[in-house]
Order: structure tokens, then C-alpha cells, then sequence
């Protein structure tokens, strides 16, 4: 067994058939941080290889799924970073070599031969949404949610994964609200297989899961790649690359710069609070204005 620095893996105890990954930051809601993709990749390569394994459930510990990249870290640092560059002018490519690399580790779950099931309780928030949506079945609580608020400032979901999992009509209302929708919506949307109330969320997994698990490796690999190979078809490679492209962008962009800004002034959970409250978000030259504003006063 591999060891992982940020999250659990190991066989189910009732049915190794099952392997069993946990996200596992929980003092932190399971943030992202450099480390998070390439555990998933790791597990998923581990699941993988194991013969006795045929389908993967990820879920997370604490009290929710995963609450997105850890802003703390990515959101109030002064630091250079390859997709928080203080340095000017930005580098697009190291923004975008970074983001991709996180985009194709999460897409492992997408990739593996083996079924994947998201358990999703309490939040599956912006980068945390696409690691479920990276699973190819998703399974909530009824009063878990599920979005991407960086939407609204901040961020571009480099997975693409909304417009191919809901459609292009509800992809947009997701996109340009930034809102976050609970299990039942996301059931009634066809987003989610099934929602049921929180204290049946394991059950209702593991009954998914050793359905799957009785289906030949062979049989289950096969019929994934030609579903898969619709969506790939329908352009998600390239989806996938314009978007990270435009990820970088809205961290840079004056929208962005500002809410970066913000949040090493303010802290990252006022920044979120503004963004998420429905407040109109500060563009173009106000926003390059209170930038240098801001600037100026740390410089001071």
C-alpha cells in the first residue's frame, strides 16, 4: 500500500472488491493543496492494480467532500506561485503546465478502467466539485451541495465537466451564478444517480458499488471506454484545455488581481463571503484602482 499525504486508500472490510479512498484533510474540509491531486492519481493507479478490485469509492472525511483549493494557501499567500503569480508580467504557460497537470490527475478517476463512485456529503465546492464530477457516479446526500462559486471571481472549472455531466442550458445557470444546488436538485437534474438523507449515504453507496462489483473487470472496462469515448468525441480534451487556459486568466485578470488582494488584506473568508454574497464584484478599472490602492498600503 502506498502512503498518501492527504488522503486515505485501502480495501473495503465487507467486500474487497471495493476499494475505498478518502479524501483526508478534514481540519482543512479536505482543501486542495499541491499534494491532493497527485494522491488521487496514486490511489486510483493503486485501485487499479490490484486484481481484486473492480470499482473505486471516493469520499471525504469530516464533515464534507471537499471544500475546493485551500485559499488560505492559494488565496491569501504572498508568494510566488504558479497559478498566484505576484510577479509581473504573468507567465501563462507555468499557470496553465501547473493547472493542467491537477486537471489530468483528477481526470484519473475518469480514466481508470475501474467504476468510480463520488460519495458526496456536506460540500463538493469548486475544485471539489471536480474531483467528483471526474467520477463517473455520484451519489449524495439530500442536504449535501455541490458548485463552483468561483464562477463569480477566481476561477474557471479546468475539468469542463458541468456542460458534459448537466447539458449546456443548466451548465450556464451553474456557471454564471456561481451557485451551489443540493443533493435533490442535483438528482432531479441528473446530475447525481441518486440523493438520500445523510444517514443513509454509506448504505446507498455500498449498494451501488457491490451491484458493480459483481460485473466482470473486463466487461465493466469495456462498456466505460465506449461512454467515455462519446464524451471525448464531443470535444472534452480540447474543452478541457480552453478552459484551464481561461482558469489562469481569471485568477490575473483585474477581477481576479483584486480578489486576490482582498483576501491578503482581508483574509480568505471575507473575500469568499464577498464573492458568494450576490454583492457586485469589482472590474476593470475600479478594480485595478482598489489594487494599487491595496498595494500601495502594503508597500507602505
Amino acid at each position: 500500500m502506498p502512503e498518501f499525504k492527504t488522503l486515505l486508500a485501502r480495501k473495503d472490510d465487507a467486500n474487497p472488491r471495493v476499494a475505498r479512498i478518502t479524501l483526508n484533510r478534514p481540519e482543512r474540509l479536505n482543501a486542495i493543496n499541491d499534494d491532493t491531486p497527485r494522491d488521487i492519481r496514486a490511489a486510483v493507479d493503486w485501485a487499479n492494480a490490484d486484481g481484486e478490485v473492480h470499482v473505486i469509492v471516493l469520499d471525504g472525511a469530516g464533515k464534507g467532500f471537499c471544500g475546493g483549493y485551500d485559499l488560505q494557501y492559494f488565496g491569501e499567500s504572498e508568494q510566488d506561485h504558479p497559478c498566484q503569480q505576484e510577479s509581473f508580467p504573468w507567465d501563462p504557460m507555468v499557470d496553465y503546465q501547473y493547472m493542467k497537470r491537477n486537471t489530468e490527475d483528477f481526470m484519473a478517476l475518469w480514466r481508470s478502467p475501474k467504476p468510480t463512485i463520488a460519495k458526496v456529503h456536506g460540500y463538493a465546492a469548486a475544485g471539489g466539485s471536480d474531483i467528483a464530477l471526474c467520477c463517473d457516479l455520484l451519489v449524495m446526500a439530500e442536504d449535501a451541495r455541490i458548485g463552483y462559486m468561483p464562477t463569480r471571481v477566481w476561477g474557471c472549472p479546468t475539468t469542463a465537466m458541468w456542460t458534459f455531466r448537466l447539458g449546456p442550458t443548466r451548465a450556464k445557470q451553474m456557471m454564471f451564478t456561481g451557485d451551489t444546488i443540493d443533493g435533490r436538485t442535483a438528482a432531479e437534474w441528473g446530475l447525481a444517480n441518486s440523493c438520500v438523507p445523510a444517514d443513509q449515504l454509506e448504505a446507498e453507496t455500498m449498494k451501488l458499488a457491490e451491484r458493480i462489483a459483481g460485473v466482470p473487470r473486463s466487461h465493466l472496462a469495456m462498456h466505460k471506454l465506449v461512454v467515455n469515448q462519446v464524451m471525448q468525441t464531443m470535444g472534452l480534451e480540447q474543452t478541457q484545455s480552453l478552459a484551464t487556459l481561461m482558469d489562469g486568466i481569471t485568477r490575473h485578470n483585474p477581477e481576479g488581481m483584486w480578489f486576490r488582494r482582498y483576501a491578503q488584506a482581508e483574509g480568505f473568508k471575507a473575500a469568499v463571503q464577498w464573492r458568494d454574497s450576490g454583492k457586485p464584484i469589482p472590474e476593470g478599472d475600479e478594480a485595478r484602482a482598489l489594487v494599487a490602492k491595496m498595494d500601495a498600503a502594503r508597500n507602505a
